[in-house]
């Protein structure tokens, strides 16, 4: 943190003085709860991390991360998110980064869950990751006083843990308190697919499913198969396999898109496969 709160405000040495002022600390020199969610190693439960395969039988990778900082818990649930929801494709001499599920809708997820979770609460925030949605479960429901449609409307002003949020302002990773369901939803604008938001008396879930684009002018059929091209290039076969429609469909579809410029043919016979374009 010493590191991070040096890049951002410019400061040269943590002291004491300002460890108190931050809240991370008391007189006597004893971190208060929310210094010692900041600490290095500490007694809190954290994240687990899986993903899915086919179905929740199936796990392809698990990362259980606790007793470490808060702001490790906030890194190492970005970089799983990284190396599953996104990757570079090659544009002629370019390199262009796609999501499959927006960054910044990720980045607010994980920030709005620890930075607002119970953390007096013995469990951790559950962290499940599938080929088409990830889903965010965080112990501990609305703060007192505040409703589900004020929460919903981005009205989250009654702050559960006020140091951790100053400190995650502080180093910009939230922005204003009040503004990440509205962050969340922006991500997402012009998406047929949308966040789906389930808050119970003991837990919040958000689900965030893969951003599926409408475009103008094609089928409906059409802004499917555009939609599966998201991540990376693929063959008529497994497109079809991906849709369950008919092969000799998949390719009049991908026809109506290459047309119309949205995706563009690579190579020639039984090796040939399809990206988009733009």
């Amino acid at each position: 943190m010493e590191k991070a709160l040096q890049k951002k405000i410019g400061i040269e040495k943590i002291t004491l003085d300002l460890l108190i002022t931050l809240g991370l600390r008391e007189k006597n020199g004893k971190y208060t709860n929310a210094g010692a969610l900041f600490a290095d190693e500490n007694d809190y439960r954290g994240i687990d991390l899986v993903k899915f395969g086919d179905n929740i039988n199936v796990m392809l990778d698990r990362a259980q991360i606790e007793k470490v900082s808060v702001l490790k818990l906030y890194q190492d649930a970005l970089q799983k998110y990284r190396q599953y929801y996104q990757n570079e494709v090659i544009d002629g001499a370019y390199r262009r980064k796609n999501e499959q599920i927006p960054e910044d809708a990720f980045r607010e997820a994980i920030a709005n869950a620890i930075v607002h979770r119970t953390w007096d609460v013995n469990a951790q925030i559950k962290v499940a990751m599938f080929d088409y949605r990830i889903e965010v479960t965080s112990p501990g429901g609305l703060p007192k006083g505040l409703s589900k449609e004020e929460y919903l409307a981005g009205q989250l002003s009654i702050l559960r843990n006020p140091v951790i949020a100053n400190i995650f302002f502080r180093l910009g990773l939230i922005e204003q308190f009040s503004t990440g369901i509205q962050r969340i939803l922006a991500a997402y604008a012009g998406s047929k697919t949308q966040p789906q938001f389930s808050i119970f008396e003991n837990s919040i879930k958000i689900v965030w499913p893969v951003v599926k684009m409408e475009l103008q002018g094609v089928s409906e059929d059409a802004n499917e198969v555009y939609s599966i091209l998201q991540s990376a290039p693929l063959s008529s076969s497994r497109i079809s396999q991906e849709t369950s429609f008919s092969k000799n469909k998949v390719l009049n579809l991908l026809e109506e898109l290459i047309q119309k410029g949205y995706v563009v043919k690579i190579g020639n016979g039984r090796g040939t496969k399809y990206r988009r374009s733009k």
